[in-house]
């Protein structure tokens, strides 16, 4: 074989290679840019940022809250005072002296900051007065998107009215009293209480700390973690018991209330066709309704086949009966 034709056949051998090898980096790239394209195909390694030392109920139901939401369910905690650390954060709470949902930075401690859960979400409550902490504020923006994310991991289903009653349910009767203790607010002015304790949780985050003398210091990351299960356990009861259990209990008492006047003509009597726990729903109702004191007596299955009257009290918590009051 001739030297011209070797030339020619390496020449064109060499030409394939080279195609060949553009070919596939053109493949190979395509891979990548799809990839990067692809949301699904990256998992960020997101960061929730808190402070250290001595840890709260606050932060502990913030951080568990955030956790709950698809964005943040694998994030990690950082618990820490550093700014440098905390700017590398995706979303900080109870530190950094900022309250800014764009930059998602979530602190209350600062000069100002006044906010409730009224002033808010006035959508969804009114005439909130208790300065939010940090639980109180992860909660304003996103404690429906929680409740129905527990909701749905356990497999409960509802409307979206019954979510924004939940939602102040919960506040009222769990987020409310962390929000409260945490800003140091008296729970009594002029003798009128501002906010009810219903869980102790404060109380029992803050035994959790490491005692000042102990011989064998644990790790305040490891315990805040416990916190974060401790408060995340007794919240997510109290979404599900609000939902399957004080949810239905609001419609039997909606239900007797839109039929009291065929029970009495003057509509002061109301009939539930199940026992159930009635009365706080019935000073919500009469007040969402306008037709507050209207309402008298209620009667009610009692066990077996026996029925009871009862008069209708001033406070839902009060001897008092309204129509001797």
């Amino acid at each position: 074989m001739s030297s011209t034709r070797v030339y020619k056949l390496m020449q064109g051998i060499c030409t394939k290679a080279v195609n060949v090898t553009e070919q596939t980096a053109c493949h190979v790239w395509r891979g990548f840019a799809t990839m990067a394209s692809d949301p699904k195909n990256i998992k960020l390694a997101r960061k929730i940022g808190t402070h250290n030392g001595v840890f709260h109920c606050d932060e502990a139901l913030a951080c568990f809250m955030l956790k709950q939401l698809q964005e943040y369910e694998d994030a990690d905690i950082v618990r820490t005072r550093d700014p440098d650390v905390l700017a590398t954060c995706d979303i900080v709470v109870d530190v950094g002296g900022e309250y800014s949902p764009k930059r998602n930075r979530y602190d209350h401690h600062q000069k100002g900051f006044e906010h409730t859960l009224s002033t808010i979400r006035p959508d969804l409550s009114k005439n909130k007065l208790i300065k939010l902490s940090s639980a109180g504020l992860i909660y304003a923006h996103f404690g429906l998107e929680v409740i129905s994310s527990i909701l749905k991991k356990n497999s409960v289903n509802k409307s979206s009215e019954c979510l924004s009653h939940i939602y102040l349910y919960i506040y009222e009767g769990f987020v409310e009293e962390l929000d409260a203790i945490d800003n140091g607010i008296p729970m009594y002015s002029e003798g009128k209480p501002r906010y009810r304790i219903n869980t102790h949780l404060s109380a029992r985050v803050h035994r959790l700390n490491p005692e000042w003398n102990s011989p064998e210091q644990e790790s305040t990351d490891m315990l805040f973690m416990k916190a974060v299960g401790i408060v995340g356990e007794e919240f997510t009861e109290r979404v599900l018991e609000a939902a399957n259990v004080w949810w239905p209990a609001r419609e039997i008492v909606m239900n007797a209330i839109e039929k009291r006047h065929q029970v009495n003509k003057g509509g002061e009597i109301i009939l539930l066709e199940e026992r159930c726990p009635w009365k706080d729903h019935l000073f919500s109702l009469e007040e969402e309704l306008g037709i507050g004191g209207e309402i008298k007596f209620c009667i009610f299955h009692d066990k077996g086949d026996s029925w009871r009257v009862q008069g209708i009290p001033l406070q839902p918590d009060s001897f008092i009966c309204s129509i001797s009051a």
